[in-house]
């Protein structure tokens, strides 16, 4: 059965191959995963002249909601080689956007205000408990060093008399 593209996945791959630099257009279709003919004739189909302007039914990678792309990477992220860029096709994606996406989730999380400084003020104050623990006990002690030392004095005044 031949593959069904979409033709903002149509468009995205001639922009792509059109902007290919010094890569082979065969290097291109391989990293797209369509064979090298078929990247052929659609930059053949493509008219001179033509804006890149996709289909407005269609939605373009850049216009995806945080919500869409976090529901496209939980779909996505057991694929892997043929299956990844089928599903790919079927979204009008490359591999790369959800490459992209996933490193701006993990970029965002880290950058999650406080999180190190919560993490450096938990840590402190675990520390101070402790401290603290270990004071009242060293004045418990303290304490009850003290009141043996009044009962022993108290005793040989008591003996003395």
């Amino acid at each position: 059965m031949k593959p069904k593209y979409t033709e903002a996945f149509i468009e995205q791959a001639v922009v792509k191959l059109l902007g290919r630099g010094n890569r082979t257009v065969k290097d291109v279709a391989l990293e797209l995963n369509v064979s090298h003919g078929v990247a052929r004739n659609w930059i053949a189909r493509r008219k001179p002249g033509a804006t890149t302007a996709l289909p407005v039914k269609e939605k373009r990678p850049q216009d995806w909601s945080s919500e869409e792309q976090l529901v496209a990477l939980h779909e996505s992220h057991t694929l892997t080689g043929e299956a990844l860029h089928g599903w790919c096709r079927e979204k009008g994606l490359f591999a790369h956007h959800l490459t992209g996406w996933k490193n701006a989730f993990c970029m965002a999380a880290k950058a999650i205000p406080g999180t190190q400084e919560l993490r450096t003020l938990k840590d402190e104050n675990q520390q101070l408990k402790r401290d603290l623990a270990r004071k009242e006990k060293a004045l418990s002690q303290a304490a009850a060093l003290l009141i043996l030392q009044k009962k022993f004095r108290a005793l040989w005044e008591d003996e003395a008399k």
